[in-house]
């Protein structure tokens, strides 16, 4: 049996017998937006891994799966697993349940409790980790400090391996193994009984967010995606322009080709929402706006963009709006608030909108010439009537400018960026 027990005997003493699923493939079907450049085996990576319980009997379980080779050895990728069931002891409630995979950012690990937050809302939820390592049991696992470097683990996660590897072989490169590993766990989690296929999510959080927007064009399979904070065209503008300029040409070119989003976004075919802030340190709205524009106008995509977002693993998964978006393709929930782009109309904004009930509206604008993540943002008030919403214009020097409507719940949704080159037309 090809599963290896390598890294589990000196770490944990209570095991069960490793499992194979024999469930059948469900193979991903490839886009033709895909681009031929993709490294990935997706007829392989379709089939569910072999894994073994760590825990199988705590509210919220763990377990390691197999992923791919690397330096010349099959790889262990440790993972928690949750359930409504599990969490609140009823196995009865495990049965036809929508799925979450969940993918952390840099720093990240496996989250304990990302897991148990989606298993509250009704899901499956899996998160694994994508740095060869599994958090410390009892020690706070967002401290980098408090993880264990698994004996087969994959590649390791920091910015030498997302950036300094670019001229070793393609299957030895962190992102093959990140993007791979997302899937195979995707294809884990659809193999258990309890799970409805049908109804499978994917969301990630900054460079999470980054994986999401690849996984959702390359993993056909999933039905709805969030990325926070992540996004494509980090050449263009990214904390990480430093990095590429160390680069040769061609070396930028093969990153680009092989592990920038902007390849993969034109293949994204199910729902898909994207949650970033106006100020992200490292994901700034020129790009972000970019990786937007790069999904097919024909697929339902939607923005939230918070005014100065704080950017963490905790900023990422709370926002209301991203449970709100599954629940309403994964749940057949209520659905998120439509609207327009928004019209400039003499001294004040009209903004169209769908049907859908919410609490407020509000119009946001920059008139500075700082960096694009770092302007300082004004605020005004919305007048939300039956089928506008009215806001007083922006100023006629203003750079960029946007307008949010927020649910009830809390869940905020926004128009597009809009970027002003020139004196505003009135």
């Amino acid at each position: 049996m090809s599963f290896s027990y390598r890294c589990l005997l000196p770490l944990f003493l209570l095991l069960v017998l490793p499992v194979a699923s024999t469930a059948l493939a469900d193979p991903i079907q490839p886009s033709t937006n895909l681009p031929q450049t993709q490294p990935w085996d997706l007829t392989k990576l379709s089939e569910a891994p072999k894994f073994a319980w760590v825990d199988a009997d705590s509210p919220v379980r763990s377990l390691t799966f197999t992923g791919e080779e690397f330096e010349g050895h099959p790889t262990s990728v440790f993972a928690y697993y949750a359930t409504p069931g599990s969490i609140l002891g009823d196995k009865n409630l495990d049965r036809n349940l929508p799925a979450i995979v969940c993918i952390h950012g840099g720093g990240g690990t496996a989250f304990r409790e990302w897991t148990e937050l989606w298993a509250k809302r009704g899901y499956a939820a899996i998160a694994m980790d994508l740095a060869g390592s599994r958090p410390i049991e009892g020690k706070n696992p967002h401290d980098q400090k408090n993880r264990t470097r698994l004996p087969d683990g994959g590649p390791f996660h920091g910015d030498q391996h997302k950036f300094g590897h670019i001229d070793d072989q393609v299957h030895q490169q962190w992102q093959y193994h990140a993007v791979a590993n997302v899937i195979l766990a995707h294809s884990l989690i659809r193999s258990f009984p309890e799970i409805d296929k049908k109804r499978t999510g994917v969301t990630g959080i900054s460079w999470g967010g980054y994986l999401t927007c690849i996984v959702a064009g390359v993993d056909s399979r999933f039905h709805a995606a969030v990325p926070v904070y992540g996004c494509g065209y980090l050449t263009d503008n990214s904390k990480w322009l430093d990095r590429f300029a160390k680069m040769t040409p061609r070396q930028r070119q093969l990153w680009v080709t092989l592990w920038d989003p902007r390849q993969y976004l034109p293949a994204v075919s199910m729902p898909i929402l994207f949650v970033n802030g106006t100020n992200d340190f490292a994901y700034p709205l020129d790009s972000y706006m970019k990786s937007y524009d790069a999904v097919p106008d024909d697929v339902h995509k939607q923005l939230s963009i918070t005014v100065k977002m704080s950017h963490s693993h905790p900023g990422g998964w709370n926002p209301p709006q991203i449970g709100h978006f599954m629940d309403q393709w994964l749940k057949r929930g209520e659905p998120l608030p439509m609207v327009d782009l928004p019209q400039i109309k003499g001294d004040h904004v009209e903004l169209r909108y769908d049907t859908a009930t919410f609490a407020k509206a509000a119009i946001h604008w920059s008139v500075d010439d700082k960096a694009v993540n770092a302007h300082d943002w004004k605020t005004a008030d919305a007048v939300v009537k039956e089928d506008i919403i009215i806001a007083p214009a922006p100023p006629e020097d203003a750079r960029l400018w946007y307008m949010t409507v927020q649910a009830e719940d809390g869940s905020l949704v926004s128009t597009e960026i809009i970027f002003v080159k020139e004196r505003l037309i009135r």
